[in-house]
């Protein structure tokens, strides 16, 4: 389902439409389900739904690169939090000690997590720094 603007914001418009990871709806996180132990950290993890769903308002207001970070962001949602700090270490100039450390990152994203706009992402980044003498050792 494309969502538009008149969807905006989802919680509102759509309540039941935004799960956490187990499913549970936002209508299901109460007090009374957090006290009596039901909610997890799971429940409030955001989803690839829930920013891709964000990715189309963002979209139908005429914002694509806002729609672009949302549809990026859904692809991180299940990389491992170590892997992108990593990755962003990686990213930070003068970190990297060659074009082919950035173009394995960005194959492990591809292949190993199906993030391709953040693969590509990356291996534009190797691209950029290549050009521009970034991966001078500096750290």
């Amino acid at each position: 389902m494309t969502h538009t603007r008149a969807d905006y914001p989802l919680a509102e418009t759509q309540p039941g439409a935004v799960t956490g990871k187990r499913g549970k709806s936002l209508a299901e996180i109460t007090l009374d389900s957090v006290l009596a132990g039901d909610v997890t950290m799971e429940d409030l993890r955001i989803t690839p739904q829930a920013l891709q769903a964000q990715a189309d308002v963002a979209r139908d207001v005429g914002r694509p690169t806002l729609a672009l970070n949302f549809e990026r962001g859904a692809e991180l949602v299940e990389v491992p939090q170590d892997f992108i700090m990593q990755v962003y270490e990686l990213l930070r100039p003068g970190r990297a000690k060659s074009k082919e450390e950035l173009l394995q990152a960005a194959a492990t994203m591809r292949d190993t997590y199906q993030a391709e706009r953040i693969a590509r992402f990356i291996e534009e980044a190797a691209e950029t720094y290549a050009a521009r003498g970034l991966f001078t050792f500096r750290f």
